[in-house]
């Protein structure tokens, strides 16, 4: 399912106008990204949690010259998805 297939679940679920569900859509979008760049955690219960994770400075290898080469340390974004997620997602 891509985005726009997502909007228009959401328009049959919530009987709202398609521009209005895509803004909503989009919003969140919005502010789960502003609020992982200011290093914020976001727990939603039952769904699961989004957070940034530090990723230290390691070596890696090019795989066709076999050359090392150092890997520069980087914030990575993860989502760990909740009980209720995972019992639903199995339980299908």
């Amino acid at each position: 399912m891509n985005k726009a297939e997502l909007v228009s679940a959401l328009t049959e679920k919530t009987g709202l106008a398609k521009k209005d569900n895509e803004k909503v859509l989009n919003s969140l979008i919005e502010t789960i990204i502003e609020q992982l760049q200011n290093g914020e955690k976001i727990s939603l219960v039952g769904f699961g949690t989004f957070e940034v994770r530090d990723r230290a400075e390691r070596v890696g290898r090019n795989p066709k010259t076999m050359e090392e080469l150092i890997i520069p340390a980087s914030k990575a974004p993860t989502f760990k998805a909740g009980k209720a997620l995972k019992d639903a997602v199995n339980n299908k």
